[in-house]
């Protein structure tokens, strides 16, 4: 088999192992037996139980950004933009819910490094959802209306909202990922889109 498939199969293996027991109490020799191969060659290829799991963060990160980034129409209307990106993000989550585990929960209790390499790829989606709020108030007012501030509050606050309801929705097979997102549509864009029309919420 050639390198780089063995190494795919062993980081499937290794995937599945921490997104069910977690870090701490995987095991290498878990790992091995469910790829197929003697511990001694996932140490060869992956070096450390450490380095196994930082790989398996990044590998799942890069693809969850890329399916989220691939699902979005960047010269469709603002409201559909975002559903795209919902949908792509609940699709791919539900998908890889292994994936997801490693991502969502086992990385951020496994302590540093691993909580580091989860917040780098929350960064990076976080930008891209900043990007598309703040185009989308360019498209609505030809003037950007929202304070950079206020964008950039806006996308933690969304994509906080799908990281939770993408935990909840996977403990439940009966949601769908559509059904998933339209619930975010239903919660963010009410909001988002009275901004996008210059209708703001206010205390009176």
């Amino acid at each position: 088999m050639p390198r780089a498939e063995r190494e795919r199969q062993m980081m499937d293996a290794a995937v599945r192992v921490f997104g069910e027991r977690g870090y701490r109490a995987a095991s290498m020799d878990e790992i091995a037996d469910l790829a197929g191969v003697s511990k001694p060659l996932v140490y060869l290829y992956l070096n450390s139980k450490e380095e196994l799991f930082t790989g398996c963060i990044r590998r799942e990160a890069a693809a969850l950004i890329a399916a989220v980034r691939a699902g979005v129409r960047l010269d469709a209307p603002a409201d559909r933009q975002l559903w795209e990106g919902l949908t792509a993000f609940f699709s791919h989550t539900a998908e890889h819910p292994d994936g997801w585990a490693v991502l969502h929960s086992q990385a951020r209790t496994g302590g540093e490094p691993f909580v580091a390499e989860v917040g780098a790829m929350r960064d990076e989606i976080v930008a891209f959802v900043t990007s598309l709020i703040a185009e989308a108030a360019r498209a609505a007012h030809g003037d950007p209306e929202l304070a950079e501030r206020e964008v950039a509050g806006l996308a933690q606050a969304l994509v906080g909202a799908a990281e939770a309801l993408a935990g909840w929705a996977n403990t439940d097979p009966s949601v769908s990922a559509k059904e998933a997102a339209a619930t975010m549509m239903n919660f963010a864009w009410a909001g988002l889109g009275n901004l996008m029309d210059g209708r703001r919420w206010s205390p009176r």
